[in-house]
């Protein structure tokens, strides 16, 4: 029940990588058959990512995945022409938002300020980021949906809200981008709607492979993009190298599923949760405290993060000694940063005690109810196991 983290590869996705390792195994730049056929899949492949991100092909930035992507973007904070560009993010971005910010201005290349979500919501406020807003604001980062709590930013809001910012006399425009990681695969996402200048997508949240991709409006000309390797001249120079056609090719087919099963993946992991939701209620009772329920926010279908109260409870502590649960306790690139609790759930007003226990659940398209009842069994073994211990 870690599917925040990763996911398998489904079986239409492995049997799209073979195909393309087996017969599509030339240089896309080759002019002669076999690197033709793998400039097809490629453009193919394009077309599908844009499709379910609501893009033209044009507008995809194939790159190694969700961290590069991220990356690339920051790279955004040039536009304009400002002694010091001002940067907006929010408090509970993913280290590859939040570490690129940090690095430009310690650097000295940017200003930024960090607005904090609401302690009530876990969400953060427009009224909190248009505040922040200065002359020199270039860029305002907002992640679409967090790893940990499930709560779904207001990014189509934030976005109307600096459109109209940016029809101000002699403004320069501010860029806004959205990390769609955790919500593509599980909510609609359409960069078009939502109002982004850049969104980043990454294969393995929604079944894909470990590849990823930035949608930009219009590369180059409408919005800024300024890459970071030089090489080739691949992906129009944007992101040189030797393109990696196989998991390109398994990128596009898992953009394809999402595309035409969304409505029944979102609704089967919506009752999935609500299952789990319900069982862990029944079984722990009011010793039971949910970090992923905030009145007035809209939620991940798939996110369950849960306490189970009492002094020896630590979610390390549970997850070491479960038999059959596989979960984790915050993010799975924090997984080696000891036993502190989560500082995301401490800047959702998660108490200290109660963010220590934590554990993230998180069901995906095959999770069933027997998959529940199993899990919940486990950590009701578990949680009696340590209270004897203790």
């Amino acid at each position: 029940m870690d599917y925040n983290a990763t996911s398998p590869l489904e079986p239409q996705v492995i049997r799209a990588i073979s195909e393309a390792l087996q017969d599509a195994w030339g240089n896309p730049s080759s002019n002669y058959i076999a690197g033709a056929k793998a400039k097809v899949i490629i453009n193919q492949s394009r077309e599908s990512v844009a499709r379910m991100v609501g893009g033209k092909a044009e507008d995809i930035i194939f790159t190694s995945g969700g961290t590069e992507a991220n990356n690339l973007q920051g790279e955004g904070h040039q536009n304009g022409n400002y002694d010091l560009p001002h940067i907006i993010t929010s408090n509970v971005e993913h280290d590859s938002v939040k570490l690129v910010a940090e690095h430009l201005q310690k650097d000295g290349k940017a200003d930024v300020t960090y607005v904090p979500v609401s302690k009530v919501t876990a969400c953060v406020e427009v009224e909190d980021i248009v505040a922040a807003v200065r002359p020199n604001t270039c860029l305002i980062s907002i992640m679409l949906a967090n790893n940990e709590t499930g709560v779904i930013m207001p990014v189509q809001e934030i976005c109307q809200r600096i459109n109209s910012v940016n029809k101000q006399k002699d403004r320069l425009r501010i860029l806004l981008h959205t990390d769609a990681a955790q919500a593509l695969g599980k909510i609609p996402v359409d960069a078009c709607v939502l109002g982004v200048d850049y969104l980043t997508i990454v294969g393995h949240k929604f079944y894909a492979p470990r590849i990823g991709a930035l949608y930009v409006n219009g590369p180059g000309t409408r919005t800024p993009l300024y890459p970071m390797l030089f090489g080739g001249g691949q992906e129009r120079n944007f992101r040189p190298g030797t393109e990696n056609t196989p998991m390109i090719a398994g990128l596009g087919k898992a953009a394809e599923l999402v595309t035409c099963n969304l409505s029944d993946y979102e609704s089967h992991m919506r009752s999935t949760k609500l299952y789990l939701e319900e069982r862990l209620k029944a079984v722990f009772k009011d010793k039971i405290h949910f970090n992923s329920q905030y009145p007035g926010s809209d939620m991940l279908p798939n996110t369950c993060n849960v306490s189970i109260l009492g002094p020896t409870l630590q979610g390390w502590r549970v997850l070491s000694n479960c038999r059959r649960l596989l979960a984790s306790v915050g993010a799975a690139c924090h997984s080696g940063s000891g036993n502190r609790p989560s500082h995301i759930l401490l800047s959702c007003g998660v108490p200290s005690e109660v963010a220590a226990n934590a554990l993230r659940l998180s069901v995906g398209r095959g999770t069933t109810k027997a998959d529940v009842d199993a899990v919940v069994e486990d950590l009701r073994e578990t949680v009696q196991l340590l209270e004897e211990m203790d």
